[in-house]
């Protein structure tokens, strides 16, 4: 006895083939999944934008660990906060004069995307700085995503 071949059965069978061989692949996440204080830098006496001709930044205790260090940065320069405290403090060297900078903050989880998964986004409350060769720092948008919008303006 010979067998009939169906033609709808065979896009059946390769129809769920693909369906399950697409959902075994891996999305690369190309999202960006940290989120950063964005500073930018400006001139206390003008108000202009400002780049400083040399930057270091590094967590309060933690010198061997440099985020910036001594070069021209591209704005904004991208602060790092730490997700399990509600503060991270920086020291923060321009042109050759050190202040510190504290931020303080709560934290919240948001899901990015499927395929890159959670981060936390921070609210920032408040800001301390001492004075050394930062005049004053503003707060532009309190709210600390991964998205490329201006956070902070520090003056010198």
């Amino acid at each position: 006895m010979m067998r009939r071949f169906y033609p709808g059965f065979a896009v059946i069978i390769i129809s769920g083939l693909y369906i399950l061989l697409n959902s075994c692949l891996e999305v690369a996440c190309i999202d960006e999944t940290e989120a950063y204080v964005k500073a930018s830098f400006y001139s206390y006496s003008s108000g202009e934008q400002a780049i400083p001709d040399s930057i270091t930044l590094y967590g309060i205790n933690k010198e061997e660990n440099k985020i910036y260090d001594k070069f021209k940065i591209t704005p904004p320069a991208l602060i790092p906060l730490k997700d399990s405290t509600n503060y991270s403090t920086f020291v923060i060297r321009i042109n050759g004069v050190n202040d510190t900078i504290d931020f303080r903050y709560w934290s919240y989880p948001h899901l990015v995307t499927k395929e890159c998964g959670y981060t936390f986004y921070h609210h920032l409350d408040t800001l301390y700085h001492t004075k050394h060769a930062i005049d004053s720092v503003s707060k532009i948008n309190e709210n600390i995503t991964t998205v490329n919008e201006e956070n902070i303006r520090i003056y010198y």
